[in-house]
């Protein structure tokens, strides 16, 4: 893509800005009830509130004794032992007082007895016959969590859009929550083109010949992966031909879904008709391009559409789409940057900047400057001796390299060398 004369050419930060403001104004889907366990990893569309205090009761988080801490001024000092306190006694089973010079054995968990106001751990002491030596003195509170020092009843836990990820299942789990209201999964539709892409299977047969020249569809599995791990259905279309009116009849179904994906066609080839056809369709374009590599070429607008017999009364008369590169990890880099937010707010999620983790450089690169770089990467060592290093590839149609790597190496648009050991931008996915 020609730079010069492209006002529709934007940084990777002003690109992404626009995306994050237009899914800022997505109406999220209608919702749901499900079973608990089918609601993991999808988006919450309720508030769950605590449904009493956590914990209900002075909870120990050691094993050990409760005490009284002013009893422990003076050490080592002998306790009168006056019996055990587990978690989960019936209440019929708790003492009712622990007074001054007496203690309780206690585990993890259990709710420490009216009186004492500490639980000593037991490295600190020793049981004798009828009483417990204790070594070490103890603060006011330490040790015990008390009731509602988590959560008092009535207070909110999982906001309306969050993700709900193990942690949140548990909590919601822990609030008597069999059932959760949730956000619909949005339909994302996957469009590849290309005369020179072929189908995995002909009809029930696997294909296994394929021309020389020919590629098989793998970008359409790539983002049927990213979709469902942003929180959406992947609906595939055919493939579509360079040739535009196949290419728009395609373009219009796949319009008909919440989001459209569209992969190749989108640089300035002869044969890459995406962006005419759209134009023919009245598209808005947002921008053509990105300064990043790979996936500059990538495409952001909003089509006009005819609502569907599907589209619920919500449904509005156009439809966004993004088309994305052909190159494979093209493919795989513009959906992250700039689909995957889209796809989350239709989900439910409010927009979230993108985040970028830092770690030191194994090894120096060069790169040649102007544009924001994504390049396959390791992240390996151990512990905080964690390091990232480029994975040798033979640019972005390398799907090999990227399925080596765990990570993008994130190179700053105005970086021509990078210095082993200087910490790095990384982005995860």
């Amino acid at each position: 893509m020609n730079d010069g004369g492209n006002p529709l050419l934007l940084s990777l930060e002003e690109a992404r800005d626009l995306v994050e403001e237009h899914a800022s104004k997505l109406v999220p889907l209608p919702t749901e009830t499900l079973d608990l366990l089918a609601c993991a990893g999808r988006v919450l569309a309720e508030q769950v509130l605590a449904d009493r205090d956590i914990p209900p009761f002075a909870r120990s988080t050691r094993d050990g004794y409760a005490v009284r801490s002013s009893d422990l001024e003076k050490l080592p000092v002998r306790l009168a032992l006056r019996g055990e306190i587990k978690a989960g006694p019936a209440p019929a089973d708790l003492p009712s007082m622990i007074l001054p010079r007496e203690t309780f054995s206690i585990m993890t968990g259990a709710p420490v007895p009216p009186g004492a106001n500490a639980v000593v751990m037991i490295e600190y002491t020793s049981a004798h016959n009828g009483y417990v030596e204790i070594a070490r003195g103890v603060a006011a509170g330490e040790n015990i969590v008390a009731p509602g020092a988590e959560a008092q009843r009535g207070a909110l836990l999982l906001s309306k859009g969050a993700r709900l990820n193990e942690a949140a299942i548990a909590l919601a789990a822990s609030v008597g929550k069999p059932r959760l209201n949730v956000f619909r999964r949005p339909r994302i539709a996957v469009l590849a083109t290309g005369d020179e892409i072929v189908e995995l299977h002909t009809g029930e047969r696997v294909a296994d010949e394929i021309g020389l020249t020919q590629i098989r569809n793998s970008n359409s599995y790539s983002l049927a992966v990213q979709i469902q791990q942003a929180g959406g259905d992947t609906v595939l279309l055919p493939i579509a031909p360079d040739e535009p009116v196949r290419l728009r009849q395609l373009i219009e179904q796949g319009l008909q879904s919440d989001l459209l994906l569209m992969t190749g066609g989108v640089s300035m080839g002869r044969y890459d008709l995406v962006e005419p056809v759209l134009a023919d369709l009245k598209a808005e374009f947002f921008f053509t391009g990105a300064k990043i590599q790979p996936g500059r070429p990538v495409v952001f607008g909003r089509a006009p559409t005819l609502p569907s017999l599907h589209d619920q009364p919500r449904a509005i008369p156009s439809k966004y789409f993004f088309g994305l590169p052909g190159n494979p990890v093209s493919t795989m880099v513009t959906f992250e940057l700039f689909a995957r937010p889209m796809i989350e707010a239709l989900a439910g999620m409010a927009p979230h900047p993108l985040l970028f983790l830092h770690a030191p450089l194994k090894t120096e690169i060069h790169v040649k400057p102007g544009l924001t770089r994504f390049l396959p990467a390791i992240l390996s060592g151990k512990y905080e001796a964690t390091q990232v290093e480029l994975v040798p590839w033979q640019g972005s149609g390398d799907i090999a390299a990227r399925s080596r790597s765990n990570c993008y190496l994130v190179v700053p648009p105005d970086r021509e060398q990078i210095p082993a050991g200087e910490w790095v931008a990384v982005m995860l996915r």
